[in-house]
């Protein structure tokens, strides 16, 4: 629970203190329609919180605003749309069936295609191959996150996943070298390898 004599404090990586509460209120109080989108949308724009590829620090600002919410300091619009976190994942298609064996030298699978998922087809794909082999399951990534599909003429070999870091880890911290300052502004070069997946017929 956050509380107003908390402040100034950093909250995902935002150091705020009270006008920048009072910004956040504003561009609420200013648009009684908007969604909760819309609102982080327009809060990274007044603060100027960019992702280092010169877009919004939208999924930052959404979890943000989400805790000052929770934490009763500001007002949020219903949600629109439900996420589904907390869902089992239970889509099953012939795509994602058991294949036939996969075997030999690399050379023999060449060439390899590193294929970014970025259609809703390739999405699902992807979800599927790791819900249904890899040992965690499928669960939505967190946070900024790229997923690949590891294509060969074969057929496909592996799905991966990589998702924004978390704030803090002290083992991590500790082994780099990282005092607060340091992690606050380097953390954007570091990703999780969430998911990593040899699909099991290769």
């Amino acid at each position: 629970m956050i509380k107003l004599d908390d402040f100034p404090r950093t909250i995902c990586g935002k150091l705020l203190d009270l006008d920048d509460l009072e910004i956040i209120r504003r561009i609420i109080d200013s648009n009684p329609s908007a969604t909760r989108a819309q609102i982080s949308r327009d809060v990274c724009m007044a603060w100027s919180w960019l992702k280092p590829d010169g877009g919004l620090k939208d999924m930052s600002c959404r979890v943000l605003l989400l805790k000052l919410y929770r934490s009763g300091l500001i007002t949020l619009p219903e949600p629109r749309m439900t996420n589904g976190n907390g869902q089992k994942f239970s889509r099953r298609t012939k795509r994602g069936e058991v294949k036939e064996n996969i075997a030999g030298q690399l050379q023999s699978l060449l060439p390899l295609e590193l294929q970014r998922v970025a259609s809703k087809k390739d999405s699902f794909l992807w979800n599927e191959l790791v819900d249904r082999y890899h040992y965690l399951g499928y669960t939505p990534l967190p946070g900024a996150q790229i997923r690949y599909l590891i294509n060969s003429p074969a057929g496909y070999l592996c799905a991966i996943g990589f998702s924004a870091a978390a704030w803090k880890v002290g083992p991590r911290d500790f082994w780099i070298g990282w005092s607060a300052e340091c992690r606050v502004q380097n953390l954007h070069l570091v990703v999780d390898n969430s998911r990593f997946l040899i699909l099991p017929w290769v």
